[in-house]
């Protein structure tokens, strides 16, 4: 997929895109770690030839911690797109302040159900980490999402990528709360976390909701991810038919898009 999708930008694609979308942990940085200064730099320069949307898991607080905190002051931020818990919540930038488009919401009932079954089910796994083990919140009401982190949402990236290399752990402990709630959508998150959502929501349902609020559509959109194989939680954008580039870090995203930004001021 990455190959072909590079050959493709160097040749007629620049021109038909309109809007980059991204992954936001290991994609434009570390796990809840703030963007670099290489990264601020590369997407402000992205937000001067085209709209950029970030799409993640995460609450707009880590999206303020993560990345607007590092954007250079001449990002133009009313470019900027930004869906925190998948999509189901959507903010742009207007009269100088983050407004928030939509939000869906889980009922309380349903987020109640979520947090007692992934403790239990966590529990009973041997996934429920020794307090001294875990930094911040394991469990989290996002509002539209509920996450579960196994190491806590402040857990060390070093110690996040050790606990669970091959997902087996968060493969577990999703079929296991996915069985208890069959009307949530149950999904593996980042390197530790379950993410518990309405049913259908995944980067997919966000991604076309993006293209319905913006009237871009899914083939003038590129998406970056670093989890775009079967199974990843960027795969389905994929499966939606958006055009995607794979990375392995946020040091692959800089490079990508050093070469993509001038292919794309050239058809601006």
């Amino acid at each position: 997929m990455t190959q072909a999708v590079i050959q493709e930008i160097d040749g007629l694609l620049p021109g038909q895109i309109r809007i980059v979308a991204f992954d936001l942990d290991d994609t434009l940085a570390p796990s809840k770690s703030p963007l670099s200064s290489q990264m601020a730099r590369v997407l402000a320069d992205l937000l001067a030839v085209r709209s950029v949307c970030i799409i993640s898991g995460g609450r707009f607080e880590q999206f303020a911690t993560q990345v607007l905190r590092r954007l250079p002051d001449d990002a133009d931020l009313s470019e900027l797109h930004l869906m925190p818990t998948c999509g189901t919540r959507y903010l742009r930038h207007v009269d100088g302040e983050w407004q928030q488009v939509y939000a869906h919401d889980l009922p309380d009932d349903r987020k109640a159900a979520a947090i007692e079954a992934l403790e239990r089910q966590a529990r009973a796994l041997g996934l429920w980490e020794p307090d001294d083990r875990v930094a911040g919140p394991r469990i989290e009401d996002r509002g539209s999402q509920i996450t579960y982190s196994a190491l806590g949402q402040r857990a060390a990236v070093d110690d996040k990528k050790r606990w669970d290399p091959d997902g087996g752990k968060r493969e577990r402990l999703r079929a296991a709360v996915a069985a208890e709630l069959p009307d949530l959508e149950v999904r593996s998150g980042g390197s530790t976390s379950i993410d518990i959502t309405a049913k259908g929501i995944d980067k997919a349902y966000g991604i076309a909701a993006l293209a319905k609020q913006t009237g871009i559509g899914l083939d003038e959109m590129l998406f970056v991810g670093d989890r775009l194989m079967p199974g990843g939680n960027d795969y389905p954008v994929a499966e939606l038919g958006v055009r995607c580039h794979a990375v392995e870090g946020p040091e692959q995203t800089v490079a990508f898009l050093g070469r993509l930004i001038p292919l794309l001021a050239q058809h601006d």
